[in-house]
């Protein structure tokens, strides 16, 4: 592995990395070293730590739900949308578990990082966590290619990934939601890192809580951690904090996008056919320059197709 003398990955290495990972066509696996992808968790980890935790970004640019593995599904966003660093990306966490490469999916968003820092931003999931995806799925993978070490380092990596974002002041960006914790969003950027997540608090509801159209306030979540909160808490903290919209993801929706609280939060999940057991469609959020969403869908793959799937764009709705 060539190392320039600041450190960082050699550009011509980088961009190898990423020409191999994007041949990783029809579900077969990339064959990168362990050194290799040991020093994509370096060198991510300290442009992670050098960037708030609550990242300051400007439109255009476009938001990605849950991935979860589905590394064919994250080369078809891709595909559709634009590779870095042609187009600005978010990607709201939840990389790993449950899919069959969370290593290639992960590694391509690691290199992208790392090679075009500025034009992609990585935020923390709940199942970048040691505690989770010891259970779900990505440590095994680990340990099957590779090994427990490796698994060790992709944590040290997580600990240090951000929580949230926040678009020209308007859009407020994490995977989860909000928290009764949260007043102010400098709270978010005094959360030290590197760190694990909590059973309770501000930093784990960040990452696992969920809107609740049920729900006036607060209430305990299903989930077993963190909470749920109700359309009144949204309006509040949006117009406390003089905010428009929040974007989030964690949870399976339908038509890879949906509203809540009159359209004043929005789910997205990036994860078409999750696991291969639901009939849902992914989705891409698109901002423009006047802070205008537009959605592109990726529906299910037929199963046992090989045909390039079909997308469809959905007519732009503002975000206020």
């Amino acid at each position: 592995m060539m190392m320039s003398m600041e450190g960082t990955m050699d550009e011509n290495v980088l961009d190898d990395i990423i020409r191999r990972l994007l041949e990783g066509k029809g579900a077969k696996q990339v064959q990168l070293s362990e050194g290799e992808i040991r020093q994509l968790c370096v060198n991510a980890r300290h442009i992670f730590l050098s960037q708030p935790n609550l990242l300051q970004l400007h439109a255009p640019i476009r938001i990605c739900g849950d991935i979860h593995g589905q590394y064919l599904d994250l080369l078809r966003l891709f595909e559709y949308g634009g590779y870095p660093p042609s187009v600005n990306y978010l990607f709201l966490g939840d990389y790993v578990d449950r899919g069959k490469q969370s290593l290639e999916t992960i590694c391509l968003l690691l290199a992208y990082k790392i090679r075009y820092p500025k034009k992609i931003h990585l935020l923390r999931g709940n199942h970048e966590d040691a505690k989770i995806n010891r259970i779900y799925g990505f440590y095994d993978e680990c340990k099957r290619r590779f090994n427990v070490r490796l698994w060790k380092i992709f944590t040290d990596c997580f600990n240090c990934l951000p929580v949230a974002a926040l678009i020209d002041e308007k859009i407020l960006c994490m995977h989860g939601g909000l928290s009764p914790e949260l007043q102010s969003l400098k709270q978010i950027d005094e959360v030290q890192r590197p760190n694990e997540i909590p059973d309770n608090g501000l930093l784990c509801d960040l990452l696992w809580a969920d809107p609740d159209p049920r729900v006036e306030g607060w209430a305990d979540s299903d989930r077993g951690v963190s909470c749920t909160f109700g359309a009144d808490v949204v309006e509040d903290f949006l117009d406390k904090n003089d905010l428009d919209l929040i974007c989030r993801g964690h949870q399976v929706v339908e038509d890879g996008y949906e509203f809540f609280a009159k359209r004043r939060l929005v789910t997205i999940f990036s994860a078409p056919n999750y696991g291969g057991e639901f009939d849902n469609a992914g989705a891409l959020l698109s901002v423009d320059k006047a802070l205008v969403c537009s959605f592109e869908i990726l529906k299910p793959r037929e199963q046992g197709s090989g045909s390039k799937v079909q997308l469809k764009k959905v007519p732009k709705v503002g975000d206020s």
